[in-house]
């Protein structure tokens, strides 16, 4: 069943990848999630990430300051990570023992709570590794966004009131007064929502190194793709920085499109990890109500890094929030390994 027109949101995808700027540091990531078995199969993952640096007379070449690739798998229907191997973070499995420690774990509800404990020194230095790990969580439940388009979900008698009393009023898009669970309620099936074709993005002056490189994207698969550009410092010595994010979904035809997308940006201070300003726009949203989620971002202005991913677990919750957009901006938390360190030239 696809998203009906009243209850659909945004469609504004973002057309391109706005070039490096001098002096800038860009961290970018994707999580891809395909299941070759079909729908009943593991799902296997592909997670990677880097950290590049644009020196100050412009992108002729960029300097890799890390690198991190993840392959894993999951039980298909609890989640359970039944393998993991790390390339490029240190040290594989072997060097680090903390990874060996979430194999058999649900990625799901607890996840991150089992990381912070595997990990706490990846996490406190914000690492690609751990946050390829910790956005791992919404990358999974996305990925369920092909079963749906496939209409491979199980059925079963009280879905409906089981999945409105578990998830009604849990984010804008999922309010119980809203169209989605209006919508739910008088059909009895989720509605499909069908995003607009997925732009390239390619940046415009065709630099090769934009992005990481990234496997093709194979029929029923997502992939869950971050930017974040870090840009040298400007007056008062504030560093702007650039964030955007995308869910996508590949159909059986091969067409990709979208399912979640937003922009974010403001300005922090590298000498006291703080978050000076900040704001966050929805280009692509599966259900009208969840834009109003927006307005979010600005709750998160005089934030430390240090204290960022608390105060979005604790304070942005419910209809004001986005479980997508809260995953963006918790990644920010990470700015700290992307700035210079006090004192430093």
């Amino acid at each position: 069943m696809t998203t009906p027109p009243l209850v659909a949101g945004p469609h504004a995808p973002a057309l391109a990848t706005p070039p490096r700027a001098p002096g800038s540091v860009r961290r970018t990531t994707s999580i891809d999630t395909v299941r070759p078995d079909g729908p009943d199969g593991e799902l296997v993952v592909d997670a990677r990430g880097r950290d590049l640096s644009t020196g100050p007379d412009g992108v002729d070449r960029g300097d890799v300051l890390g690198e991190v690739a993840l392959a894993l798998r999951l039980e298909p229907a609890t989640h359970v990570l039944v393998a993991i191997r790390a390339d490029g973070a240190g040290a594989g499995p072997d060097g680090l023992p903390g990874l060996r420690t979430l194999v058999g774990a649900s990625v799901g509800s607890g996840f991150r709570r089992l990381l912070d404990r595997a990990l706490p020194t990846e996490r406190d230095r914000g690492s690609l590794l751990y946050l390829l790990l910790d956005d791992l969580v919404g990358a999974v439940l996305v990925s369920g966004y092909s079963l749906l388009h496939a209409d491979a979900l199980p059925r079963r008698d009280g879905l409906v009131d089981a999945m409105a009393a578990r998830l009604g009023d849990q984010c804008a898009g999922w309010a119980l007064d809203g169209g989605f669970i209006a919508n739910l309620r008088e059909t009895g099936r989720l509605a499909t929502p069908h995003g607009p074709p997925a732009p390239e993005l390619a940046s415009p002056d065709d630099d090769s190194q934009a992005w990481h490189a990234m496997a093709p994207l194979p029929p029923d698969a997502t992939r869950r793709r971050r930017r974040l550009d870090v840009l040298a410092p400007g007056p008062g010595g504030l560093h702007a920085i650039d964030a955007h994010f995308r869910d996508s979904h590949v159909d059986g035809d091969g067409h990709e499109t979208v399912v979640h997308e937003y922009a974010a940006g403001g300005s922090v201070d590298a000498r006291r990890r703080l978050i000076v300003d900040l704001w966050a726009q929805a280009l692509v949203l599966p259900w009208a109500e969840c834009p109003a989620a927006v307005a979010s971002a600005e709750r998160l202005q005089g934030t430390t890094f240090d204290d960022l991913r608390l105060r979005v677990r604790r304070e942005l919750v419910g209809t004001s929030s986005c479980t997508h957009l809260n995953d963006t901006l918790r990644s920010l938390a990470d700015l700290g390994a992307l700035l210079p360190s006090p004192g430093s030239p």
